[in-house]
């Protein structure tokens, strides 16, 4: 007996720990099968009704010292499933798009709104303009619900809303054309709404509509089921939280990770979870001292933010035993762990609209999950040969894609069949038909293209390489190369624009330039590149460099050629083409200097 634990300390030093997470994935699988085949179909919103009779009086939500019980939420959110019933025509099944900030009202909107069995769209908030409209009108909503700190935003496109949205604000003052909701509420009961409203009679009907970036264009509502949502809810559970933890959500919860894994995952373990407004990293600690935080939600930015703090005495004088998120580098994994003590780094890997994840159940340093024969009779995928030239998969004289072998990037496709389907976007058919890879294999096969590329090592660890083609990730979002080129490509004296992605040292992700040619007998405009960008785009999207080329070269389909350029990066020591740099304080583009190029390689100026 002694030699077989030795031979599997050695053979298979992971063995126990893969087995005792797979009993759990497989756990989840029987119990949701099992309410299936009694007709009892439990939905993320049955779960928070339950613990909302079971334990009423228990914190739920705690926001700026304010608590909000199990009970508290549930009659709030009756209340405005009661004023949208009074006042509205909205029936089973309609969509309500969503735009407010991480507050309390935007989860009693949401599970409201849920209880009417609507489908809620969440809105970046971030978004403005030809973006926001775009996002409406694609979700094709009977309401929009907006906070009051965002309603400045909506009335800019009020004019060019489609007909037939109504228009909710949260807020007792409003514009002609808005509705108030919160002059609705006070009025409203909070007596139960019927089951009947929102009782599902699929867990494959939708739930949300999360917008993501995807890989070209403007963002696209991904399409969230009852499943996904179910599933998504189980991560906090599947890392080992109770329903004893408190939760410190930071991340927008107009994203898959803070809606549907902190919410969602609270919810699942009848936990309590402290929101926030915004990320602060002077704050955080303090918080999660304050509240007793023993899990914290992050990205790999909000790590690198809070080694960058100043240090200071008692930093590992804390609770927190689990941090569940994705994106952080192994650099900056060690010196978190160093510096704020024993903390289990939860690692995981999904897209929203994706039907595969991966979680490091391990703790494993810089993996961002592991699989194992186990894991590949649940998740069929593939790591596949990628031409980074052509940008596209390499198929063989047969057209076949080919393996690439282990420790090679490759790029993450995963099998579509009935147990991992992919619901795809909301509206036209060829956003969805654009993340699929067909005769991969052989012939009528299906794959789910991430876009991301993946390292799998000789201990079947897996680690994220890089985003592919038109995409790139910065400050925890993905950034559309396209969106942003057809912002610039608005003004008048710019000819083309080729967006892409850069590496800055000591940042997570890339961050934007812009390749830019101007038309004929055109100057170029600085500051009025400067204007168009913040006002049309999200701050983590506008470019923070620009080149600007006599020539944009393409490729044999016409597509501008984006390798070269990401290889040469920004420097101006192997550039000869003028250089920008973004300058927020002059509200302009100024001349990227030598000088400044080594203050931004040092970190002595902020990105």
């Amino acid at each position: 007996m002694a030699l077989l634990h030795l031979l599997q300390k050695l053979l298979f030093p992971y063995f126990w720990k893969d087995l005792w997470f797979l009993l759990k994935v497989v756990r989840c699988g029987i119990r949701i099968e099992l309410y299936r085949r009694k007709g009892e179909l439990v939905t993320v919103l049955d779960t928070f009704l339950s613990h909302a009779q079971k334990q009423p009086r228990k914190p739920f939500i705690v926001y700026e010292g304010d608590i909000y019980t199990y009970e508290d939420v549930d009659r709030r959110s009756s209340r405005v499933a009661r004023a949208f019933l009074n006042h509205s025509a909205l029936e089973k099944g309609d969509t309500v798009a969503l735009l407010m900030s991480n507050e309390p009202d935007f989860v009693h909107v949401w599970f409201g709104l849920a209880k009417l069995g609507c489908v809620v769209a969440f809105l970046n908030s971030n978004i403005r303009s030809t973006s926001l409209l775009h996002c409406i009108r694609s979700c094709e909503p009977r309401a929009l619900v907006v906070g009051a700190d965002l309603l400045e935003a909506v009335e800019e496109i009020l004019p060019s809303l489609p007909e037939g949205i109504s228009v909710w604000a949260v807020k007792d003052s409003v514009p002609r054309g808005v509705i108030s909701l919160k002059e609705k509420l006070s009025t409203a009961s909070d007596k139960p709404v019927p089951r009947s409203h929102h009782v599902a009679s699929n867990l494959k009907t939708p739930s949300l509509y999360i917008f993501t970036s995807g890989t070209t264009g403007l963002p696209k509502a991904a399409v969230i089921t009852q499943l996904q949502a179910l599933k998504g809810a189980a991560g906090l559970w599947a890392f080992g939280c109770t329903s004893d933890d408190i939760i410190y959500i930071t991340l927008p919860l107009y994203h898959s990770s803070g809606a549907i894994l902190g919410i969602g995952g609270c919810i699942e373990l009848g936990a309590t979870c402290v929101l926030k407004k915004k990320f602060s990293a002077s704050q955080f600690w303090n918080d999660c001292k304050k509240y007793n935080v023993t899990v914290f939600q992050y990205i790999g930015e909000i790590c690198r933010y809070l080694c960058k703090q100043p240090k200071r005495e008692g930093e590992k004088d804390h609770q927190v035993r689990l941090a569940v998120g994705n994106g952080v580098r192994s650099d900056v994994w060690r010196e978190f762990l160093d510096r704020f003590g024993n903390i289990k780094m939860c690692e995981l890997y999904g897209a929203t609209e994706g039907n595969i994840c991966f979680m490091n159940h391990t703790g494993k340093i810089g993996a961002v999950g592991r699989t194992n024969f186990f894991y590949k009779l649940f998740f069929t995928f593939d790591l596949i040969k990628y031409d980074f030239q052509k940008d596209e998969p390499i198929r063989n004289e047969q057209g076949w894609c080919s393996h690439v072998k282990k420790g090679e990037p490759g790029l993450l496709i995963s099998r579509v069949n009935e147990k991992n389907p992919f619901f795809g976007y909301v509206g036209n058919k060829k956003h969805t038909e654009k993340k699929l890879l067909c005769d991969v294999f052989k012939k009528g096969d299906v794959y789910f293209n991430t876009g991301d590329l993946m390292v799998q090592d000789h201990e079947n660890f897996l680690y994220f390489h890089d985003r592919i083609g038109d995409t790139f990730r910065w400050k925890g979002e993905n950034i559309a190369t396209t969106e942003v080129a057809d912002i610039i490509g608005m003004l008048d004296f710019i000819q083309e624009s080729n967006v892409y992605g850069v590496v800055v040292p000591d940042c997570e992700g890339k961050t934007g330039m812009a390749s830019i040619t101007l038309k004929p007998n055109k100057s170029l405009d600085l500051e009025k590149v400067y204007e168009q960008v913040v006002t049309f785009l999200p701050a983590y999207a506008c470019p923070r460099f620009l080149r600007i080329q006599e020539k944009m070269e393409t490729t044999g389909t016409f597509k501008p050629k984006k390798f070269q350029l990401v290889q040469e990066g920004f420097s101006p020591l192997k550039i000869s083409d003028p250089l920008y740099f973004m300058d927020n304080l002059k509200k302009t583009y100024v001349p990227l200097t030598k000088e400044l190029y080594d203050q931004i390689m040092l970190g002595e100026i902020k990105l």
